[in-house]
């Protein structure tokens, strides 16, 4: 048996495909000139963007848009001229296409890896796919069609990249495996939009497992049987046939309210991160936004969205949500994320240092921008605004003095905006230990519990020597989290989740049990969630 990361539930019994690495060797490519060297760069580039437009539609039909805005991110990437003339810079100076396309590539690549945020590792991940494909192009080799492979199989790959997950017919394919990766890579979030079980970072999967095996991938628990006894098989069969008949039983969930057994009414929303992603809400039948990530707006782009581009995000997503509530999350990006137009300091320490609340109070007028368009965008709906990763009452009351003063300009030049809510996310554990005194200043609390659990265990939950302690269910975690409830109610304010815990059905029974409000949830996980809760007491 082998092990690794579920990072797509569900099971998969099928046979084993190997899908093997190209080679992208150009040691024997010889330099021409430079505008043979730039005509054939371009036309690998142009023919790169135009299948990869092909795939974005392929996914959107088999996975959906947010999905597809994956592939799509990756031709933005690839228009950027800053990219491009710097590839054409190298073959000025004598390098083949190959060369360029290779020596660019691994320094975005060097720089996103160097990041200690995992969004941010991921678009080395884009760009490293970027690169092989391009490669590919110039050297005229092809990569295995995995959309023509045989019912039943089970891929085993290093890696899916976005743009071979695009290739998967789902109804083929039983289950991925991998070397690499992990819950939040490209390869994990597009299984699990197309259902199908994956399994990553299984170390050696590729040479320990032989073409034509019999495999059973079991999606929830990480675990790879590679020797299939029949009693094995049979247990299997009937869990795969039991979370099938569960999940299409999650349909009878669709509209309906939120409720325990007595009658206690909860909310359940959904996590977005850009104005498209509502629609998944909507179909899953979501009863609001309960946190909206305004910093994807900010970023794969080479300059800041304007205040008219923030004001059309977030009243596009208002106005689909048709008066049901929005929450709205101020811009959280710091030292972490690398978005250069910012020209944001590199810091040692980047979670503990000029980020969120933190950077957007010193820069006043970024800042204010995304404040009037949160404002004027109220207009079209029920909006809230949220404020990151707050630590003292000074923070809310500076951001406070900041929204007034947005409100008198807008008044001053006759534009008309609407009233909205102030809530703080709670996500350090001095958040917490004032919670009774951030209870007086704010509307709402929202509990976010992935960074209030590394922040309280004192964790990177991207190392893999403490990860064991990332643990929501550490006491310690739980008495933060019990103590912000409690804050909450006797101030007579809601309090939600935003967190990934907010969808562990383990710990929603406790969650109801304390009080929380308001669950907020990815879109695909809205239906368990409020299944859960409506089987509470």
């Amino acid at each position: 048996m082998l092990r690794g990361i579920g990072a797509s539930q569900g099971y998969g019994i099928g046979r084993a495909v190997i899908i093997e690495d190209i080679s992208t060797d150009y040691s024997a490519v010889k330099y021409t000139d430079a505008k043979t060297e730039k005509d054939r760069l371009q036309k690998a580039i142009d023919r790169y963007i135009s299948e990869t437009k092909e795939l974005a539609k392929m996914i959107e039909i088999s996975a959906g848009s947010k999905e597809a805005e994956i592939l799509e991110g990756h031709i933005v990437m690839l228009s950027d001229p800053f990219m491009i003339l710097n590839m054409k810079e190298n073959i000025d100076k004598g390098a083949v296409a190959e060369k360029a396309v290779d020596a660019v590539c691994n320094m975005f690549i060097d720089m996103f890896s160097s990041v200690d945020d995992e969004l941010t590792k991921q678009r080395a991940s884009d760009v490293q796919d970027i690169k092989d494909s391009l490669l590919k192009i110039l050297l005229g080799v092809r990569s295995v069609d995995i959309s023509s492979v045989e019912k039943k199989s089970v891929l085993i790959a290093k890696d899916f990249t976005p743009s071979m997950t695009s290739r998967i017919n789902k109804e083929n394919v039983e289950a991925i495996i991998t070397e690499i990766g992990g819950v939040t890579s490209h390869s994990a979030i597009l299984a699990r939009a197309m259902g199908i079980p994956a399994v990553l970072s299984v170390a050696d999967a590729t040479k320990k497992i032989k073409n034509g095996q019999l495999i059973i991938a079991d999606g929830f628990s990480g675990k790879i049987f590679t020797d299939v006894s029949e009693s094995n098989l049979e247990f299997y069969r009937k869990k795969q046939n039991e979370y099938l008949a569960r999940k299409d039983s999650l349909k009878d969930y669709l509209n309906k309210e939120s409720a325990t057994k007595s009658g206690v009414k909860k909310k359940v929303y959904g996590n977005i991160g850009k104005p498209e992603d509502v629609q998944n809400v909507i179909h899953n039948s979501g009863e609001g936004i309960g946190l909206f990530r305004t910093e994807f707006l900010f970023m794969d782009r080479s300059s800041e969205p304007s205040e008219e581009e923030q004001f059309e995000a977030y009243s596009t997503v208002a106005r689909a949500m048709d008066g049901k509530e929005v929450i709205i999350r101020t811009l959280d990006i710091g030292g972490d994320k690398e978005i250069p137009y910012l020209k944001i300091d590199k810091e040692d320490n980047p979670f503990l240092g000029h980020r969120a609340i933190r950077y957007c109070l010193d820069n006043p007028v970024l800042y204010k921008k995304q404040l009037r368009a949160i404002l004027r965008a109220a207009v079209y709906g029920n909006i809230k605004l949220m404020l990151p990763l707050v630590t003292t009452l000074e923070e809310v009351k500076s951001a406070k003095e900041l929204l007034e003063e947005c409100k008198t300009e807008l008044k001053e030049k006759n534009i008309p905006f609407g009233s909205v809510l102030l809530g703080v996310m709670i996500e350090t554990p001095s958040a917490v230990l004032i919670s009774d005194l951030l209870a007086n200043e704010v509307d709402f609390f929202s509990i976010g519990t992935n960074d209030l659990t590394g922040y309280t265990m004192a964790v990177d939950r991207g190392n893999a020597k403490v990860r064991g302690l990332y643990d929501t269910f550490n006491t310690s975690v739980l008495r933060a989290i019990e103590m912000t409830i409690r804050n909450a109610k006797q101030a007579g304010i809601e309090v939600g989740m935003c967190g990934e815990a907010a969808a562990d059905v383990d710990l929603i029974p406790t969650l109801v049990r304390w009080g929380l409000d308001e669950f907020s949830v990815t879109p695909s996980s809205i239906l368990q969630t409020r299944k859960t809760i409506c089987e509470c007491e």
